[in-house]
């Protein structure tokens, strides 16, 4: 197998040329109300494929959100298919918000689906659980390290349900969360300019003065636009980590389709906010 340039170096290579700002393609039912579209397979081909045309050619990150595609069966990921391909022949880096956690040959089974370069839904990387331990992930390490691809590790979310396991405390005295991110640390160790294991840290968590964000690896933060949280808030929540965070933008985004000039526009309103933000 012929990997590719480590992830890591892309994904830091792709933010410095066209800003770190990552659009979510997430076809919630409503948006495409919104857009004027049918809840069915040709709203969804026609939602996420305009989003494609209209932002994959001047962002560094596309993140599909896997369950909006799901939900439509095998037309649906024929659909997810086509917009991962397309997306990667713009120059965007696809992170596949799969959110895949299991152990053994299942873990090797789902990083497979997604990281294996011959894969229908090969992407640049996966988001994964931690939750059945760090050390459940071993199989899509491996994998990634083999084909140049990266993991971004659920860590620190927004969800409010999210403390009562990420901050929950060890017998050593460190957090879930915490722990996590070491696991990270170790193995972005060595590797320049970044490593290709990241976490997703919700930009809207808080402060997170006790949390060590220096990993050496993309911090995937998910929160900027519809759910609260402005670039100007960011160098406040990720310190002197924040010129590793990718920005996740979806709604923020997405509503101001279908039209392809409306989406270009708030694409370029959110990077240019972003980049005044990190100093970037």
């Amino acid at each position: 197998m012929t990997a590719l340039e480590p992830f890591g170096a892309r994904l830091r290579r792709a933010m410095d040329e066209r800003g770190a700002l990552c659009v979510g393609i997430d076809p919630h039912a409503s948006l495409l109300a919104e857009w004027g579209l049918n809840d069915d397979v040709t709203g969804l081909e026609r939602f996420s494929r305009t989003v494609v045309e209209a932002v994959a050619d001047r962002v560094a990150v596309i993140k599909p959100q896997m369950a909006f595609f799901e939900r439509f069966g095998s037309r649906g990921v024929a659909v997810l298919e086509r917009v991962v391909q397309e997306t990667r022949a713009a120059g965007a880096l696809v992170v596949m918000d799969a959110k895949r956690g299991d152990i053994g040959s299942t873990m090797a089974g789902y990083a497979e689906a997604f990281l294996h370069k011959d894969a229908p839904l090969f992407s640049d990387a996966l988001t994964v659980s931690p939750y059945l331990g760090y050390g459940s992930l071993a199989p899509a390490v491996a994998l990634a390290r083999e084909t140049g691809t990266g993991l971004f590790v659920l860590a620190l979310t927004s969800n409010p349900e999210g403390p009562e396991v990420q901050h929950a405390v060890r017998a050593d005295g460190r957090t879930v969360a915490a722990t996590v991110l070491a696991h990270l640390a170790a193995d972005n160790a060595g590797e320049a300019p970044l490593g290709s294991f990241g976490a997703v840290v919700g930009a809207t968590v808080g402060d997170l003065s006790s949390y060590d964000l220096a990993i050496n690896g993309p911090l995937l933060a998910p929160g900027v636009g519809a759910q609260g949280a402005t670039p100007a808030d960011l160098p406040r929540v990720f310190g002197s980590a924040v010129r590793n965070v990718v920005p996740n933008v979806s709604r923020g985004v997405l509503r101001h389709g279908p039209e392809v000039a409306g989406l270009r526009a708030a694409t370029e309103r959110f990077a240019d906010e972003i980049r005044a933000a990190v100093g970037a």
